[in-house]
């Protein structure tokens, strides 16, 4: 039975959501990141900017500083984020020369500014600052003095850049992961038409249409194209099988019944009641045979259908051999031929089979070699073990098969190439098919001088369970012996 697991489309693009998805996180952190260090390489060439503007307004005139902060310094840091924007100007002593902030900048920050300049965090009362500090010298009129220009400026406008850097790559990603979807909508759809296209043509076939696939198909799809070829391969052949065993079975059944009516006819325009009798046992010959017949055309039909699957009990092969035996000795047919058994192991051999079917098979076997053999033949039944495999043979010293013919016995309505007895061919094909049911094999081999043998090997069972047939993994038991 067919179980519907999910939908491919619907997988293909989930795993695609998922990885998306972590590389758009990956994206988004290295994005803030990114917006994080933009916005502060801008804002500190901004303090380094307006740091230099003040240090270029700073004069010594008589010894007294001069220093008159220009407009353009402080507008260098203004933004629309309401950022304060705060200066001090410091001797070489650390006095104060102007100032606009109530900070005290810490006197080792003082001792290690050098000309290279130094931007640090500061965290006060008026909250996070940001500085930077420039050690220039201030040219006067008679001395020439360096002087520390501090400027900083709160983090709001750092913050607004950044978030703004973020939300413009955020925008972009979700447009780019948009339009991923869309493309992977149709991708996946133009990947997938040639599974729809498959598809089509299945269904468009008619029930007995059984031809091979004419499709282009992706690699990926070719196995697929492969097994549906393989198995249209297997319903034509089992198609034909079909038709051949029932234009043999209606055939068959033909004869028989044609028999029947030509008999019937010929005692209903005699008056003589002898003839009646005569007749009426030919009709009832006929009709064991017609009988017959169809008992081994549902035993045959029985086999093909056979549940493989089901595990099996373990039967005595030897006590099951017994009684066949036994049965088809004490019947009237068995009473013109020398019907004996072998010796049998001396441990029983367990076998995981159909009980009925291996019987039928049995009595197939030997009903054939009583119908082909001549009246006072030896007729053996053979049990032993070789390995694995239980060997059982039927053995006689009729007139045997012709060599040609050994490979057509085990076919539906073949008699061993002889059209001059009775019978339907159809006992050993019921054994060949029953064989391959239980995963065995049937052999045939003619005797010296004279007189053919059928061997018959069944799997042991292991441990009792239910086994597999070991001759589709290429083990053949008959080149053991």
């Amino acid at each position: 039975m067919i179980e519907v697991e999910g939908s491919l489309k619907r997988r293909l693009g989930g795993w695609l959501v998922v990885t998306v998805g972590v590389l758009g996180l990956a994206l988004m952190v290295e994005a803030w990141v990114s917006s994080q260090r933009a916005a502060a390489r801008a804002f500190d060439a901004q303090l380094q900017a307006a740091a230099l503007t003040i240090a270029e307004a700073v004069r010594w005139q008589d010894g007294i500083p001069q220093v008159v902060v220009p407009a353009a310094a402080l507008q260098i840091l203004a933004t629309d984020s309401q950022a304060r924007v705060f200066y001090a100007v410091l001797d070489d002593d650390g006095r104060t020369l102007s100032r606009n902030w109530p900070v005290d900048i810490p006197v080792a920050w003082q001792q290690a500014l050098d000309e290279g300049g130094m931007s640090r965090d500061l965290t006060t009362t008026l909250g996070e600052l940001r500085l930077h500090a420039q050690r220039v010298a201030s040219a006067g009129w008679v001395t020439q003095l360096p002087v520390q220009v501090w400027v900083g400026h709160t983090l709001e406008g750092r913050r607004a850049l950044a978030r703004s850097l973020f939300e413009r790559s955020l925008s972009r990603f979700i447009a780019m992961v948009l339009l991923t979807g869309v493309l992977m909508g149709l991708t996946m759809r133009a990947a997938l038409s040639p599974l729809r296209r498959l598809r089509r043509q299945i269904r468009g076939r008619g029930a007995d249409d059984f031809s091979p696939l004419a499709a282009r198909v992706p690699k990926e799809l070719h196995e697929l194209a492969q097994a549906l070829d393989h198995l249209f391969a297997r319903q034509r052949q089992g198609r034909e099988d079909l038709l051949r065993f029932t234009a043999d079975a209606s055939h068959q059944l033909k004869t028989p019944l044609a028999g029947l009516k030509t008999v019937s006819e010929l005692g209903l325009r005699s008056s003589d009641p002898d003839e009646w009798r005569q007749a009426l046992t030919r009709v009832h010959a006929r009709a064991e045979d017609t009988s017959r017949l169809a008992g081994q055309l549902l035993s045959l039909a029985r086999l093909r259908h056979l549940d493989r699957e089901t595990a099996l009990p373990a039967l005595d092969l030897g006590e099951l051999v017994r009684d066949v035996a036994l049965d088809w000795a004490a019947r009237e047919r068995a009473a013109e031929h020398d019907l004996g058994l072998g010796s049998l192991p001396a441990e029983p051999l367990k076998v995981c089979v159909e009980g009925w079917a291996l019987r039928e098979a049995l009595g197939n076997l030997i009903d054939n070699a009583l119908r082909y053999t001549p009246t006072g033949c030896e007729i053996t039944l053979h049990l032993s073990r070789e390995g694995d495999w239980a060997r059982l043979s039927i053995v006689d010293d009729g007139p045997g098969v012709a060599d040609a013919a050994l490979a057509t016995l085990g076919q539906p309505f073949q008699r061993g190439g002889r059209q001059d007895t009775e019978g339907s061919g159809l006992g050993l094909a019921i054994v060949d098919t029953t064989a391959r049911r239980m995963g065995a094999r049937v052999q045939f081999a003619n005797r010296s001088p004279q007189g053919l043998e059928v061997v018959l090997w069944l799997p042991l069972a292991k441990d009792e369970q239910d086994v597999t047939g070991a001759f589709a993994a290429g083990v053949n038991p008959g080149e053991s012996t």
